[in-house]
């Protein structure tokens, strides 16, 4: 059976599109798709028409209608596929099990030290024990591997990282995985990952140029330009939180002084916070947030002048790309009412006049969202109009259709 071949026009995206739509809000009629994605009736008709050749969706029943003839709805085919989606950290991988249509199958926990010479061995066995452990009668056929790491990688088709917070220098993660495995593999920036998924099933699905930024243990940002993830000549576009905002300023992973992250990730915000309150020796945010929430002022200041001193670098950010609306993600969004009393007013105050009506979008979080953002990375390889994904996205297609590669 031959390979399909999708062009790198438009409608690439245009199919992602479709499905991110049915994905989120459920079946819709060919004329409420059109509407929703400004699309013209003949387009709608066209590429659903090409996207039910392929198995991805149904007609459901009949929509009523006020005197008209009535609607037929369509569907995602959940099953027309899943991924496995990796996050690896410092010390802990989550692996989950997602479907097309973003319904989450299963999720895996495991400790791992990053730094010990069996970090990579762990992590492929983790990943086997997951495939293994999926794949019963009645589970959609697996597509591929996504894995989202805090660092660079020059190809996600190659996948070898560099990642200074987890003491990793040209690893070959994707070779190693895919040697074991035999499946496709694909390995990125776990932001650039989450942009995947915020394209495929959040509210990026509807623009086509938008800021993501991440705000945790570290600070991140992905670009999305044109409806693609901007990786950059070496895959390393979005490094927001080394953007220097101090002369000498404290100390960041990276090595150089005043970075935006050594400042406002959770290393500099308990920094901050020990210099002005007594904390315990294992202090996290998550307890500086909750003495925030019980009406703690200092605490309550350590994240406003955080979130102001994000606010100034967002602007920047903000005013050379020229999005048309920002994501915030990451764990360190649970404590945003708190971030927001500095945030806000930094941003207006150094926003390029034309773009003060922004808007800033402040999404939910849990602890498998970095891991469904990788899983994103192969959920949308069908549709990759920029080819980021080179062979091994070829080789989820042949997985998608039922082709032998």
């Amino acid at each position: 059976m031959a390979v399909q071949r999708y062009s790198t026009d438009r409608g690439d995206l245009t199919r992602t599109a479709i499905l991110a739509l049915l994905g989120t809000v459920g079946p819709l009629s060919r004329t409420e798709i059109a509407r929703q994605l400004e699309l013209s009736p003949a387009t709608v008709t066209q590429l659903t028409r090409e996207l039910m050749g392929h198995g991805m969706l149904e007609e459901l029943e009949l929509e009523p209608s006020r005197g008209g003839r009535p609607a037929q709805k369509l569907g995602l085919i959940g099953s027309a596929g899943r991924a496995l989606g990796v996050k690896v950290a410092a010390d802990h991988l989550v692996i989950v099990d997602v479907r097309l249509d973003g319904e989450v199958l299963g999720v895996w926990d495991r400790p791992v030290d990053t730094t010990s010479p069996r970090a990579l061995d762990e992590l492929v066995d983790a990943v086997a024990d997951a495939v293994a452990a999926t794949g019963g009668a009645g589970d959609p056929p697996l597509l591929g591997i996504g894995v989202g790491v805090p660092g660079s990688v020059e190809d996600q088709a190659v996948g070898t990282v560099n990642a200074p917070t987890l003491g990793w220098q040209a690893t070959p993660v994707g070779e190693r995985l895919r040697r074991r495995l035999d499946l496709p593999v694909l390995v990125e920036n776990d932001v650039n990952a989450l942009a995947a998924a915020e394209r495929l099933y959040g509210r990026g699905r509807t623009h086509r140029d938008f800021l993501v930024l991440t705000i945790g243990r570290g600070v991140g940002a992905a670009i999305v330009t044109d409806g693609r993830v901007y990786r950059g000549a070496r895959g390393g576009a979005g490094e927001f939180g080394h953007v220097p905002m101090l002369a000498s300023g404290p100390v960041c992973g990276c090595g150089n002084e005043g970075c935006l992250e050594s400042m406002v990730g959770a290393a500099g915000l308990i920094g901050a916070a020990r210099t002005r309150m007594e904390l315990p020796a294992d202090a996290t945010v998550a307890d500086i947030g909750r003495l925030a929430a019980g009406g703690d002022p200092i605490a309550r200041e350590v994240f406003a002048e955080a979130g102001a001193v994000l606010g100034r670098a967002a602007a920047g950010l903000i005013n050379v790309v020229d999005p048309e609306v920002v994501v915030v993600l990451g764990e360190g969004t649970a404590d945003w009412p708190y971030w927001q009393a500095g945030f806000d007013p930094a941003l207006l105050a150094h926003l390029y006049p034309g773009r003060r009506d922004i808007s800033v979008e402040v999404e939910s979080w849990d602890d498998t969202s970095w891991a469904q953002g990788a899983a994103a990375l192969v959920l949308a390889t069908p549709f990759d109009a920029a080819g980021a994904a080179g062979e091994q996205g070829r080789l989820v297609r042949a997985r998608l259709i039922g082709a032998t590669p």
